[in-house]
């Protein structure tokens, strides 16, 4: 496991490393409410040249961006929820996969099913500084 602690200027040298080594399979993001999830997608997606406006998909569950970029937030409604509505059957498409709020559970199917699974960590330190966790968890 990597630790980086970053100014929110900074965080490009975690999404460079992260573009550069992690292209296709799911990116579980984990962290308390306000700590940054939402704001670390949409850096990966500016960075990937993206010109839509990523924004958090707390109530639709799912936003898709491009032909390979993806958003599911399961806080409302939970694993079991979007396991029931067949979205496992979405992180077999080619691209990368954000999940917020995932835990252990959904990172231990992810992997059973042949899913390669980044884990982050995000941890507010203050209101511009985080300290992210990354776990690289292939299948």
């Amino acid at each position: 496991m990597k630790s980086y602690i970053l100014q929110l200027d900074q965080l490009d040298t975690l999404t460079d490393e992260i573009i550069q080594n992690f292209s296709n399979g799911v990116v579980i993001l984990q962290g308390d409410l306000a700590s940054g999830k939402t704001t670390f997608v949409k850096a990966i997606a500016k960075k990937l040249g993206l010109d839509e406006d990523v924004t958090s998909p707390t109530f639709s569950l799912q936003q898709c961006y491009a032909q390979n970029f993806f958003h599911y937030d399961i806080y409302n409604h939970g694993l079991e929820h979007f396991i029931s509505l067949g979205m496992l059957e979405e992180l077999d498409k080619e691209g990368l996969h954000f999940i917020e709020w995932g835990d252990e559970e959904l990172e231990n199917l992810l992997i059973s099913a042949g899913i390669d699974v980044l884990r982050i960590r995000i941890e507010k330190i203050s209101d511009n500084q985080r300290e992210y966790k990354v776990h690289y968890a292939h299948a």
